[in-house]
């Protein structure tokens, strides 16, 4: 729009012969979305009082403040020999203002306003002060010969009228204030004062409402980038990691046991599961997202895991099975794992990005923790009276005494998984040791001595799962254990796993990239930008080759309870995160820590797996809110996504029935890769296909995927996520500070635009 247009040639023509120009109404735009008008507000600095619905916001000042800042500005106008306050009398009226609401498309009445002073002489730009913070100078001086010539045109028709009143004043009024809205003045200082003009209106601390307005989280106990000193870090960070505990430790002790691993395994392998937790969780504060989100063992990856550990050919081996199992699974995720980084660092990821919302997301992270049903209470009921108390105290901490303060700390809701653990822990040693689990002729020692007697064969399980003693793994690990890579020797690569951990990569990214999402609402950061997103999903890859490496039995990605722990905890510190990861590899280096948690009786373990299974399946259902939870379409695409999720792996799981004589019931829904209805004349590609479709995550994100992809809906009701853009770094380099890279690096990968560096 120039100044000098056809149609602003023949509109000046009209009021010069008395035609009244006609205004075109507003037309709604079809599928109108409030959030896109909102979204520029926050690109250009500008935001109309007219929808923000909060006069003063961001301000601060009274309306006396306002009346004093007009004065100003008439004065100054009255200097630069025209004036834009149509419709107001200088001198003690002020006329309503009528203006069309930009998203219904009709007119209201805004009552009294005060309309915002705008100047055309380069003295007027030097010495206004605005309202607006951080706007584009360059784009004010760009928009000053538009703005002369409009000033030009009320002066006309100023001087035809004779007063400011009529319908013509009115429609050139409203014709002018709608060219003038997006333009913004660069704030000056005077006297440490700064005047605001009314109508006009900035986001304050950088909040964007444009961005899931209604979803704003609380104020963070600590921020990403405050540092309260070295003690309350530590605390920070070790609290971060408290809160974890189940997520972290207790996934070997259901791994090791079914590889045939003994307890010094399983203590070993807690050492590397934490060490490379610490590692992998540095490196992601670092070089990926930098978002405070703790790396470890993700239970996207146990499900797979299983299947491969009950595959046939490995159901009669009895000696070194442990290591066998382990080595396939190292090559298995360092294949995936490679995949999973060529996807981020290539930029691939930025492209699927585009296919990936939360009705996506929701079910299949839901369906992880579904997964995972048939092993739950049914390897927990084992013990009932150590497993029922876990987990109704778990539910008494987190629902009922959640809110409790103790000394300022919600000590119930953000341990309860340690401290339940703790005291259950106590509880069962006190049963073992008051002669509960003691059975005439049977031996603590499971299963060795007991499988010879029949009267104990009875006893084995309820003695293994329930008894604190049988562990021998304090007695036979070292003080000091440093874990190194190819621990259990040389990965050993097959196509068969090789297949399966690169379907399940895609599923874990799939999940982080949720976690980013919800991570930086929960903190009030922008959305990372694809790029960035990419360049997390990169490093998350190369994070699980260094768990390949080092042997921890899955891969290392964003764990999905961080979200929560953040809610709970309050603080999202970068700092606390990386200090409680250098706790995490210090701990590693000790062996009788990790023989002490690999004591921790299976059925506790499990009661505890229950409870966090469960929080997985509600953190992703969760995810639902950023959608129209109302609407049929996506009604459906949920509730199909989730029933062929649970149904399609059942049907093949029925393919093995001969292994309930060998495997525990809780372990046959893992057993059908072996067994299942896939018949080619491939081997490998049997297996492979046999496991993916009795994985209910796969097949729910192949449901889902398809499904919300292919069916028609509106941007707001599939919930599509808004990831920022590129350009705002242009624009506005702060508000992607906190994802962009340390100075050095980001040097060095410049050239790298297509992971946000």
């Amino acid at each position: 729009m120039e100044g000098g247009s056809n149609s602003e040639m023949k509109e000046r023509m009209d009021r010069q012969k008395g035609v009244n120009p006609k205004i075109e109404p507003f037309v709604p735009k079809k599928g109108y979305d409030p959030r896109e008008l909102k979204s520029w507000a926050k690109r250009t600095g500008f935001v109309s009082t007219t929808f923000s619905g909060e006069s003063e916001r961001g301000g601060g000042h009274s309306r006396r403040d306002f009346d004093n800042g007009r004065d100003l500005n008439v004065r100054n106008n009255e200097n630069a020999g025209f004036d834009l306050e149509i419709g107001v009398d200088k001198t003690e009226t002020v006329s309503p203002k009528i203006e069309l609401d930009p998203i219904l498309g009709r007119a209201w009445n805004r009552g009294v306003e005060i309309e915002p002073v705008l100047r055309s002489n380069d003295e007027g730009l030097r010495n206004g002060r605005g309202r607006g913070r951080g706007e584009n100078l360059g784009r004010r001086i760009e928009m000053e010969p538009i703005l002369r010539a409009h000033n030009e045109e009320r002066k006309d028709v100023l001087n035809e009228n004779g007063n400011h009143g009529n319908s013509t004043n009115g429609a050139v009024n409203g014709h002018i204030a709608q060219a003038a809205a997006p333009v913004t003045e660069v704030p000056r200082k005077d006297d440490g004062n700064m005047d605001e003009e009314v109508g006009m209106g900035v986001y304050p601390d950088g909040e964007d409402p444009s961005h899931e307005g209604c979803h704003q989280s609380p104020r963070m106990k600590c921020g990403l980038r405050e540092n309260p000193g070295l003690v309350p870090l530590m605390f920070y960070g070790l609290q971060h990691y408290l809160s974890l505990a189940g997520s972290l430790i207790f996934i070997p002790l259901i791994t090791v046991p079914t590889m045939g691993g003994s307890d010094k395994d399983t203590a070993n392998v807690v050492s590397t599961m934490l060490l490379v937790s610490g590692l992998t969780t540095i490196l992601h504060s670092y070089f990926g997202t930098r978002l405070p989100l703790v790396q470890g063992s993700s239970f996207v990856y146990l499900a797979p895991a299983l299947v491969i550990m009950n595959s046939e050919e490995y159901r009669n081996i009895a000696e070194h099975k442990f290591r066998f199992i382990m080595r396939e699974l190292q090559g298995a995720i360092i294949v995936g794992s490679i995949f999973q980084s060529f996807l981020g660092f290539s930029g691939l990821m930025s492209l699927f990005l585009r296919f990936i919302n939360p009705i996506v997301v929701a079910p299949t992270v839901a369906a992880v923790g579904l997964a995972f049903f048939s092993y739950g209470f049914p390897q927990a009921g084992s013990c009932v009276e150590v497993s029922l108390p876990q987990i109704l105290l778990i539910l008494i901490f987190t629902l009922y005494l959640g809110g409790t303060s103790i000394f300022g700390h919600r000590v119930f809701r953000i341990y309860a998984v340690p401290v339940s653990v703790m005291i259950i822990w106590v509880y069962a040693f006190f049963l073992t040791a008051g002669g509960a689990y003691n059975f005439k002729g049977c031996s603590p020692n499971i299963p060795n001595s007991n499988i010879l007697i029949d009267a104990c064969q009875k006893h084995a399980d309820t003695m293994r799962h329930c008894r604190t003693d049988v562990s021998n793994a304090m007695r036979t690990a070292a003080w000091v254990r440093i874990p190194y890579p190819f621990q259990w020797g040389v990965p050993t690569f097959r196509l068969r796993t090789s297949i399966i951990m690169v379907i399940v990569s895609l599923v874990a990214s799939i999940d982080s990239i949720g976690s980013y999402h919800s991570a930086a609402i929960q903190i009030n950061l922008k959305p990372p930008t694809p790029g960035i997103v990419s360049r997390g999903i990169g490093l998350e890859g190369f994070c699980s080759v260094l768990a390949g490496l080092w042997g921890t039995g899955t891969g290392a990605t964003t764990l999905t309870e961080n979200v929560h722990t953040i809610n709970a905890t309050k603080v999202a510190n970068r700092r606390a995160v990386q200090l409680g990861a250098a706790f995490l590899i210090l701990f590693s280096f000790v062996g009788k820590i990790g023989a002490i948690l690999a004591s921790i009786p299976q059925a506790l373990a499990a009661a505890v797996l229950c409870f966090t299974w469960a929080l997985i399946v509600s953190l992703g259902l969760s995810t639902l809110q950023y959608t129209q939870n109302a609407s049929s379409r996506n009604i459906i695409i949920i509730g199909v996504s989730l029933f062929f999720g649970l149904s399609v792996p059942a049907y093949f799981q029925q393919y093995a029935p001969e292994t309930g004589l060998i495997l525990p019931g809780y372990l046959i829904p893992y057993a059908a890769a072996s067994n299942g209805p896939v018949h080619t004349g491939n081997s490998q590609f049997n297996f492979a296909m046999n496991a993916l479709l009795s994985l209910n995550m796969v097949v729910t994100l192949l449901v889902a995927f398809v499904l919300d992809n292919t069916v028609p809906g509106s941007i707001q009701e599939r919930g599509v996520y808004v990831w920022s853009k590129a350009e705002d770094i242009m624009t506005d380099p702060s508000s992607l500070l906190d994802y962009s890279l340390p100075s050095r690096v980001a040097r060095c990968f410049h050239w790298a635009k297509c992971v946000g560096t």
